[in-house]
């Protein structure tokens, strides 16, 4: 009988549904001190209503600097949509706090299987919505607003944001795509070539999708799942990056060349022997420095655009 996860120490790769309980036994949230970096950051907790349950929490992460009104990275977990917290990606992302300036919001959706398509990405959605209307009251900048996400999270930041542009909801400055998980077909050549090895294979990757639409997927929303979309125009300017040795690849590089295909301004980087996640497996590896250097050199120049745009 095959293993129900199957792990090499703190990489998962392969994950079946009867091991989605274990994987979220062992998932360890940081603590306080890690994500405000001892002290240096602010952290509010906030929540957002739901309607039918008693509120999202939903978690603001921002320099001590009093007055000025900051941009804000709208950031999604990752967690394959079946575990992780608001909290899991605070600590990679507040050093990009501290050196540019911005807040980061990150929002604790439901997961599946409990909650399947569409409550996670609906309350990611909500979540936004609810940032924007209280922008004023928490010091932030509704014109420099960032939705991102890392993983399945990137997938539900670009969701968002085609919900975003078809519901004619808040205007976005940007899309920080991060290994996004974005195609429910599983199907690419990048999925049968890393099936059974790396960091989230071909059957993590099913065992995730069945848990967020089911089994039976034959009419899939392009809010559910992005790669869907055929037409990606009229959408924020986006970064996208992934390894090249991961299950992701090929439906990431796709994703940018519909963007550009519709005339849409994508920056994509391929990293050469990276594996899904690997900045978080390996921080102090070169490639792993690269990366994150990349994306923060992409935010700082958006920001400095709006910035400049907003003077004339």
């Amino acid at each position: 009988m095959a293993h129900a996860l199957r792990t090499t120490d703190d990489v998962v790769t392969s994950l079946r549904p009867e091991g989605i309980a274990e994987l979220r036994e062992r998932a360890v949230p940081p603590s306080e001190y890690e994500i405000t970096l001892g002290g240096s950051l602010a952290l509010t907790r906030h929540l957002v209503p739901a309607g039918d349950a008693p509120g999202i929490a939903l978690l603001l992460l921002r320099p001590r600097r009093r007055g000025a009104r900051l941009p804000v990275l709208y950031h999604v977990h990752g967690g394959g949509l079946v575990v992780g917290s608001a909290a899991d990606d605070l600590p990679a992302l507040a050093g990009t706090a501290q050196d540019l300036g911005l807040a980061v919001a990150s929002i604790e959706y439901r997961l599946a299987p409990e909650f399947p398509y569409p409550v996670p990405v609906e309350d990611v959605y909500r979540g936004l919505v609810w940032l924007m209307e209280h922008a004023d009251a928490l010091s932030l900048d509704p014109d420099r607003v960032i939705v991102g996400g890392i993983s399945a999270g990137g997938g539900l930041a670009a969701a968002t944001a085609l919900l975003a542009r078809d519901r004619g909801g808040p205007s976005l400055l940007g899309q920080l795509l991060v290994c996004p998980m974005l195609d429910d077909r599983n199907d690419s050549g990048s999925a049968d070539q890393m099936a059974g090895v790396g960091a989230w294979d071909r059957v993590a990757n099913e065992t995730a999708w069945n848990a967020y639409l089911g089994a039976d997927r034959d009419d899939v929303a392009i809010y559910a799942s992005p790669a869907r979309a055929s037409d990606l125009s009229n959408l924020p300017p986006m970064f996208l990056d992934v390894g090249s040795a991961e299950t992701f690849r090929d439906e990431v590089v796709a994703y940018a060349a519909r963007s550009w295909a519709c005339g849409g301004d994508a920056e994509l980087h391929v990293w050469p022997g990276g594996a899904h996640g690997f900045d978080a497996l390996a921080p102090d590896a070169e490639i792993s420095r690269r990366a994150r250097a990349a994306r923060a050199e992409w935010l700082r120049r958006l920001l400095a655009r709006s910035g400049a745009a907003a003077l004339r």
